[in-house]
């Protein structure tokens, strides 16, 4: 029998990659083979791509390893014990992938499970920057007529967002403030506007203030010009250090702070003033228990995130662009995807 292959994109140490033909994956029992269609291209991927990813230094990854978990596509076949009714739906997947048998799992918190997969990310689970990826038809998510394939690969990215602008509790009325504004920071302040919340958004002087302008929010500062409001809750969505312990300043007392970001190095805060101001903190790490709402939130227009993607691109590009190459001719937008069949 003569195996398939197909196109993969695999990164092989940090900063090194080669696309090649690998062997086409097969459905094992439980498990639907995917069509690529679009796949998002990740700050976590960038981390792997310069070696400086935690889990590699952990021993829950390791090269070679095929990228890619935000992801839109077709079912192409189903493996055994699989509703043959899957094949042809389009759906996009949950990255996490939990044991299902620990206690963890069993309370509905797969995505925190010890011995979870992750989609392109951990335990050798191949992602989907290739034209196929096989994954659990238990992680899958159909996607209606109305959510497109860009929407499809920005749901991912978008349950994230979801999540961590749940965690700020919005009322009408309230005062938020998103520190960084990248994909997570653009997509927390457009659920938090769609609850009726006033959303302030703090950034760099550069492009994505400018962006984040155009995609109709007024009130952008940067760190030395925000203003001196009573803000109800702080979402951190950036990757500096420093910055959780600048939304714990600037929350109101009662109020909330968010940690969805993630920096390089640890950051602190200090507890006395999060005891002394009766501030509540969440953390966000995955996107799971939000990527069925965000599905209706997509289908139903309340927010659009299609002008966060600033170009598509094929696999022989994804290596420049993980090196911080812009794609030329691509829009302001922060994100780009991938579909695996541009040649």
């Amino acid at each position: 029998m003569t195996t398939r292959l197909m196109r993969a994109f695999v990164l092989t140490a940090p900063g090194k990659y080669t696309v090649h033909e690998v062997p086409a994956p097969v459905a094992a029992p439980g498990e639907a083979v995917i069509d690529v269609d679009r796949v998002g291209v990740c700050g976590t991927d960038m981390e792997f791509f310069t070696g400086a990813m935690a889990y590699l230094h952990q021993g829950h990854s390791s090269y070679p390893m095929r990228l890619g978990h935000e992801w839109a596509g077709r079912v192409a076949a189903v493996g055994a014990g699989v509703d043959p009714v899957w094949v042809g739906r389009r759906v996009m997947g949950d990255t996490m992938l939990g044991c299902g048998v620990c206690r963890r799992c069993r309370r509905g918190h797969q995505h925190v499970c010890e011995k979870r997969q992750e989609v392109g990310i951990r335990g050798e689970r191949p992602g989907a920057l290739a034209e196929q990826l096989a994954v659990p038809v238990t992680s899958l998510h159909v996607l209606p007529d109305s959510v497109d394939a860009v929407l499809g690969a920005l749901v991912e990215p978008g349950g994230n967002a979801l999540r961590a602008a749940r965690a700020a509790a919005p009322r009408p009325g309230d005062r938020a403030l998103v520190l960084g504004p990248g994909t997570i920071g653009l997509l927390v302040a457009m659920f938090l506007r769609a609850a009726g919340t006033e959303v302030h958004l703090m950034g760099l002087a550069d492009n994505s203030l400018v962006f984040a302008r155009e995609l109709g929010f007024t009130c952008v500062w940067t760190e030395d010009s925000v203003p001196d409001l009573p803000f109800d809750a702080v979402v951190d969505a950036s990757n500096a250090a420093h910055l959780p312990g600048l939304a714990l300043e600037l929350v109101e007392p009662a109020g909330r702070v968010v940690y969805v970001g993630l920096a390089g190095e640890p950051s602190g805060i200090d507890t006395r003033r999060l005891a002394l101001k009766d501030v509540t903190a969440v953390g966000v790490l995955s996107a799971s228990p939000g990527l069925a709402d965000t599905i209706r939130a997509y289908a139903d227009g309340s927010v659009d995130p299609r002008p966060l993607v600033a170009a598509t691109i094929g696999l022989d590009q994804v290596g420049p662009v993980l090196a911080g190459d812009r794609p030329t001719g691509a829009g302001p937008g922060p994100k780009i995807h991938v579909d695996p069949r541009i040649s």
